[in-house]
């Protein structure tokens, strides 16, 4: 899987889904698929996506991603797909009309000969250009272009902003739902304060992305990747620790009757069913017999 942003570095020709892609949900794997469904194999099969997310751009606020570029990556690659293409949005190609963005971009610099696309999706300079003007302007230039519906859980549109929402609910149900997965947490095992191993719980304390967005905080009961096994059961703890008069926001993971080294690991974690939110406790002691019952709820749930 290549992921590239230097479009001279990239495999052409092209098939082409066309999106934000943030979370890899449900309704973008209908945008996905007609490329993946493709049989020609001289076409390099690809994710083009903007970096950074044009509400980003246009805000100049950091925006927290559902799935980071290299979890999208991971997934992505599973799928099938052969490279992501991140396409700069900035001033340049903002100013770029519809007719200017399919010249330039989609023809000259991708050599597209297949585009998927949303039926919501929109381009060009104030989003003038709509799905069935891509299709117009698209096939002018000998493109075939595939429109595809949204995709609906209940009565309302999967999104992203739907996927937030349940995740800062501790919804998981709904989330797993939209996403047609578990949500999961990538991040790099790096020393924390010890405190959990002090107390007979030790964890791992993940480093993940800043741009990584985190569910509501508390404690969850997960599944965990490792580099040598895969769905360990565990409890993960989201927040500041206010027992021990934390200050930073922390991912600290332990894993249920399993004992190793995990520093300098990656470890991929996967959010299954929310226990409790983070409270503070008036001593460690009150702390780590509500750990151990957490630990104790945790084995029973994935046991049933």
């Amino acid at each position: 899987m290549q992921i590239n942003s230097a479009l001279d570095n990239i495999l052409t020709p092209t098939a082409i889904a066309l999106g934000n892609f943030d979370g890899i949900h449900r309704g973008h794997l209908e945008v996905i698929k007609p490329v993946l469904d493709l049989a020609d194999a001289g076409i390099s099969k690809t994710v083009v996506t903007f970096d950074p997310h044009p509400q980003q751009y246009f805000t100049g606020q950091q925006r927290q991603l559902l799935t980071t570029y290299p979890e999208r990556a991971a997934i992505l690659s599973q799928l099938g797909i052969h490279q992501i293409i991140l396409l700069p949005f900035d001033r340049e190609l903002v100013k770029l009309s519809p007719q200017e963005f399919v010249d330039r971009i989609l023809v000259q610099q991708l050599n597209a000969k297949f585009i998927s696309v949303g039926e919501d999706f929109r381009f060009g300079n104030q989003r003038a250009g709509n799905a069935t003007d891509l299709v117009t302007l698209a096939a002018d230039a000998g493109i075939q272009t595939r429109i595809a519906s949204l995709a609906t859980a209940g009565d309302l549109r999967i999104s992203s902003s739907r996927i937030r929402a349940a995740l800062l609910a501790a919804d998981l149900a709904a989330t797993r739902e939209l996403l047609g997965r578990y949500y999961s947490i990538v991040g790099t095992v790096v020393s924390g304060q010890q405190i959990g191993r002090s107390i007979g719980f030790p964890t791992a304390n993940l480093q993940y992305l800043p741009e990584k967005f985190l569910p509501c905080q508390g404690v969850y009961c997960v599944r965990v990747d490792t580099t040598a096994a895969k769905q360990l059961p565990g409890v993960m703890n989201i927040g500041k620790r206010p027992t021990v008069n934390g200050i930073n926001t922390t991912v600290e993971v332990h894993l249920l009757d399993w004992d190793g080294d995990l520093y300098g690991q990656q470890l991929t974690v996967y959010l299954h069913h929310f226990l409790r939110s983070e409270q503070k406790f008036a001593d460690l002691n009150a702390l780590t017999s509500q750990i151990q019952a957490d630990c104790e709820t945790a084995r029973i749930f994935f046991q049933t």
